[in-house]
């Protein structure tokens, strides 16, 4: 099995060349090896997560080079479940693009998309900070392409915003691997376990200042409060598909958290203590509530969604703020959901503005075609983001708030939680009444547009996952304690890409 984990990434890395140098010039071609290779990649998933569910950690050696001196990838129940999640979401977001004709709006749309996929299988796989660094800006670049896909001034300006407030995120990241590897002389996350745990007390500062700094660095992929800014200009401009698929691009940042502050800075480490945690919890609450705020203010359905999507960040890091076991199942299940259920509303706002006169605006406007079936579809989407029963998002909520109940600040927490879903419910009925209920003009065709049944079939596909995300909470929530349970007994991490002597 060990030999498959490299397939994730080197599989969309091969495709993607494939694609711009032979298929550039037949869109049909490029969709089917598109298509085909990321199904490839969810079965390869699938078959991944499968194997890892027995608990143990698995290592790929690049040019079978040991670590700490080689490149590994790394595969244990964490990783296998984003590479999953990834492939799922990839497969509905590329279906999606193809229906609605998004990737013909511009060039090499499934070229970027194969380079995107491979920049975040590769993050959550590698056991490596450097590698890290390198699959965040492969990241960047396919995501900018991705951003600028079909032109347009307003998304060339927003894509430039997004580049520039992450090349400087980038900038802080070398900063604080280089502080990290003057102190330790290594960037292997494992061997970097050991090393700062047995530092004399005179480094410690130093490594307290790489840990705010790279915290920093995953802030600004997580899109945290004051961090945030780059993201609801950026979705709301991106083409549908691509913001869709930027859903996951926030937890790539949470993910780095969960895994380098239980892993390389572990809670109550003499470096650092609880300095994560410390730093996270207030901005995360904060962040909670200006993405509600932004929910309940804003005046098209494009800006709505990336609000929620920065408000469901703000939720997802109060419980990793915990950095308890029961928080951090709480955060995966509530990871799994915000999600699909981002995905789906960007989706679904799509095929407003694709058939309504006015646009993705909230304002009232003529009936619009299938609008019934797209106002269901909304009032779906609203729902699993809002965090509202029956779908997954209330059962994360209720188990974050749960998770939190042993902490201090457990009444501000549950206060923020409730007080915000409650906005967030009230901001998601305003537009929703708005532009399904308060018809203006003469209807539109009632025809819906051509090739309208596949970005339909994609949409309903994330949203049914999200009440199948619910129906099986019962062995979902049981993976996830497990998969927490492993990252705060990180032994054995460190023992399958060391060395039982080394790690031990």
């Amino acid at each position: 099995m060990s030999h498959w984990i490299a397939v994730p990434v080197v599989l969309p890395s091969l495709l993607a060349p494939f694609i711009v140098l032979l298929l550039r010039h037949d869109i049909v071609l490029q969709r089917v090896f598109s298509v085909a290779g990321t199904a490839a990649l969810v079965l390869v998933a699938a078959a991944l997560a499968v194997a890892s569910a027995a608990g143990a950690v698995e290592v790929y050696a690049l040019g079978n080079w040991p670590a700490p001196f080689g490149i590994v990838l790394v595969l244990d129940r964490l990783s296998a479940l984003m590479v999953l999640l990834t492939a799922l979401l990839g497969l509905a977001v590329v279906l999606y693009a193809i229906g609605s004709g998004w990737d013909r709006r511009g060039r090499h749309f499934h070229a970027l998309f194969q380079f995107q996929l491979m920049g975040i299988c590769g993050a959550f796989l590698t056991g490596d900070v450097f590698n890290l660094f390198v699959f965040f800006e492969v990241l960047l670049i396919a995501s900018y392409g991705l951003m600028i896909h079909g032109g347009g001034a307003d998304r060339l300006r927003a894509g430039v915003q997004y580049v520039v407030y992450n090349l400087a995120g980038s900038t802080l990241f070398l900063f604080a691997l280089g502080t990290l590897y003057g102190v330790t002389g290594t960037l292997n996350m494992a061997d970097l376990a050991l090393r700062t745990a047995a530092l004399p007390p005179g480094d410690a500062a130093l490594v307290r200042v790489a840990a705010v700094l790279l915290l920093a660095v995953f802030a600004v992929k997580a899109a945290l409060v004051p961090l945030h800014f780059w993201l609801p200009g950026t979705y709301a401009a991106a083409p549908a598909p691509v913001a869709a698929l930027f859903a996951i691009l926030t937890k790539v940042g949470a993910y780095a958290i969960l895994r380098v502050y239980t892993l390389v800075f572990a809670p109550g480490a003499a470096a650092t203590g609880a300095l994560a945690g410390e730093i996270l919890m207030p901005a995360a609450l904060v962040t909670l509530a200006v993405g509600t705020i932004g929910v309940m203010g804003a005046r098209d359905l494009g800006r709505l969604a990336a609000h929620a999507g920065v408000a469901s960040m703000g939720t997802l890091l109060l419980a990793i703020a915990l950095f308890t076991p029961a928080a951090t199942a709480a955060a995966l299940y509530y990871l799994v959901h915000s999600t699909l259920a981002g995905a789906a509303l960007f989706l679904v706002v799509d095929l407003v503005a694709e058939r309504r006169r006015a646009g993705a605006r909230i304002d009232p406007a003529a009936p619009f075609a299938q609008s019934g079936l797209i106002a269901a579809l909304f009032f779906v989407a609203a729902i699993g983001v809002a965090g509202m029963p029956p779908l997954s998002g209330f059962l994360g909520k209720l188990l974050v708030m749960d998770a939190a109940r042993p902490s201090d600040a457990m009444a501000l927490i549950w206060a923020t939680i409730l007080v915000t879903s409650l906005v967030a419910v009230v901001g998601f009925a305003r537009a929703g009444s708005t532009v399904f209920w308060r018809a203006e003009g003469e209807a539109t065709a009632a025809a819906p547009p051509p090739g309208a049944a596949l970005p339909l079939t994609a949409t309903i596909a994330l949203l049914a996952a999200l009440g199948l995300l619910a129906v099986l909470a019962g062995p979902v929530i049981a993976f996830l304690e497990a998969t927490a349970a492993q990252l705060y007994a990180p032994g054995a991490y460190i023992d399958a890409v060391l060395g039982p002597r080394q790690g031990g």
